[in-house]
């Protein structure tokens, strides 16, 4: 981080503007949101990047394909690590007990046409009052997100002694293609153990959480205007194809094709 971060001032309102009510905003890296709560649920989308936030005693790193739900009143903290462009949308708790959002922080899996939704929003900024479609839109979106599958974390950690510093060790070295077992005897553990307790603690086999890992990776070198191949072997693939590959089954879209979008 930069000796000198950007520290975010949280908007305050008396009330909200609109029921769904739509906020846009551009961030420096290195941008610090202090701790904050707020009396409406909030929907947090990067366009680019990785979000980054921690509620509820966790930390929840979300990439482009999905969004953060914080339901009313839950105090939430953030780092933007990248420059990035986020969306927030602010919901009215009744229109969230009614169209039953989530009651706990979680990631929600974002559709093509959601996004396609989100990027609409982006590029015409709706200003309050709104016009009879711009809410009508909102609306939709929220429909949508009522009925959007609730990831948990989309990189979930562990407090477990072996399991976490194995996890430290893949954050540190990204592109190291080590098998489970030798990351076990590294720490002491055993591969059934630690894939026992990889299952239990993150909800996903450890060959899941180190792809999704170098995904969260990936996205800065490419917005850095890294090759893909580059970016491959950085990150342990022997082939820009082989990549590719994964990036587009866990995005659904192409390293190149997420370059252009973050531009």
């Amino acid at each position: 981080m930069s000796e000198t971060p950007f520290i975010y001032k949280p908007i305050v309102f008396e009330q909200l503007p609109e029921p769904v009510f739509y906020l846009t905003r551009k961030m420096p890296c290195d941008t610090i949101y202090p701790p904050h709560s707020h009396r409406w649920g909030e929907f947090v989308y990067s366009f680019s990047g990785v979000l980054e936030l921690q509620a509820e005693g966790s930390l929840f790193r979300v990439p482009p394909n999905y969004g953060l739900w914080l339901p009313p009143e839950t105090e939430h903290k953030g780092l933007n690590r990248h420059a990035s462009i986020h969306c927030s949308l602010y919901i009215d708790p009744a229109v969230a007990a009614a169209k039953a959002l989530p009651k706990v922080t979680c990631a929600l899996t974002i559709n093509a046409m959601v996004r396609a939704m989100l990027n609409h929003c982006c590029l015409q900024s709706p200003q309050s009052p709104y016009a009879t479609e711009e809410a009508r839109l909102l609306e939709v979106i929220v429909d949508q997100l009522a009925v959007a599958p609730c990831a948990g974390s989309y990189l979930p950690t562990s407090d477990d002694p072996a399991l976490s510093k194995a996890l430290a060790y893949l954050e540190d070295h990204p592109g190291d293609n080590c098998s489970v077992r030798q990351l076990a005897e590294r720490f002491g553990t055993t591969e059934r153990t630690l894939a026992r307790k990889a299952l239990r603690d993150l909800g996903m086999p450890l060959s899941e959480w180190r792809q999704r890992l170098k995904v969260v990776r990936a996205m800065p070198m490419l917005q850095a205007g890294m090759t893909v191949e580059n970016v491959a072997l950085d990150l342990g693939y022997s082939t820009a194809s082989a990549f590719i590959a994964m990036f587009r089954r866990l995005l659904d879209i192409t390293p190149n094709e997420y370059r252009k979008n973050a531009e």
